[in-house]
């Protein structure tokens, strides 16, 4: 039996732009694949984001560069197939009778390779800032909006300890809980609790989907290069364990 039986439909939470096609492409164009619908959740523009060195890197730490990277989402987000695109704070994604809010990326600093933890002095308007409750609320509305059969976001870790990604998973437990909707974390390694996927039939769709967020990486062959140098396989294969 899979996680996926009867599911009609999976709501992805994700805290930037280019989580949903690093962490969970391959999952979303074999759920597009299958005619499964598919809506998205996305935290905040990842304004405090690394920009690829060359014509775009004028763009780091300005405006501009919450803008590119909501147009390399909306292109990532066609490429694998996702539906309906929604930004936490703006209706829906926004309790009721709450003013439209934009949380903004906590940003991080890395404490050894693989691990990232808060970076210091996040914006007082910073996701990883918000009242867990706020941010918990917010998402019931979405959820609420789209009813979907599955919510799948980050484990307790957020994947490598990125605040934003710890806080989004906090909340969108919560949330699911509250409405009784089934919540998969993502696992990256396999685990006798968790349902494995290889997807490598994906991979063309993450490829292309990956390009879109040319602010941020670059698609070297099989490879990601991100806009630090740092290098990390183009993964299709996941794992999904239901709290």
């Amino acid at each position: 039996m899979s996680i996926l039986d009867s599911v009609t439909s999976v709501l992805f939470v994700h805290a930037h732009p280019d989580d949903e096609t690093i962490s969970t492409g391959g999952l979303i164009a074999y759920l597009a694949s299958r005619s499964i619908r598919i809506s998205l959740v996305t935290a905040t523009r990842g304004e405090r984001g690394e920009v690829v060195a060359g014509s775009l890197s004028v763009l780091a730490g300005t405006p501009a560069l919450a803008e590119e990277r909501e147009r390399e989402l909306e292109r990532a987000a066609f490429t694998l197939g996702i539906n309906d695109g929604f930004w936490l704070g703006d209706k829906p994604a926004r309790a009721p009778g709450l003013p439209a809010r934009r949380y903004r990326d906590s940003g991080m600093e890395w404490i050894r390779p693989g691990l990232a933890g808060p970076a210091a002095g996040s914006e007082a308007d910073a996701l990883a800032r918000a009242p867990l409750s706020e941010i918990t609320t917010d998402l019931v509305a979405i959820l609420r909006h789209v009813r979907p059969s599955l919510v799948i976001s980050y484990d307790a870790t957020g994947g490598y300890g990125h605040p934003d990604h710890v806080r989004v998973h906090d909340a969108a437990l919560r949330a699911s809980r509250s409405l009784a909707i089934p919540y998969a974390e993502i696992i990256d390694t396999p685990t006798a609790d968790a349902e494995w996927f290889d997807l490598e039939a994906q991979h063309d769709t993450v490829a292309a989907a990956l390009r879109c967020h040319a602010s941020q990486l670059t698609v070297d062959g099989d490879f990601i290069v991100h806009s630090g140098g740092q290098r990390e396989p183009i993964r299709t294969a996941i794992g999904l364990r239901l709290r």
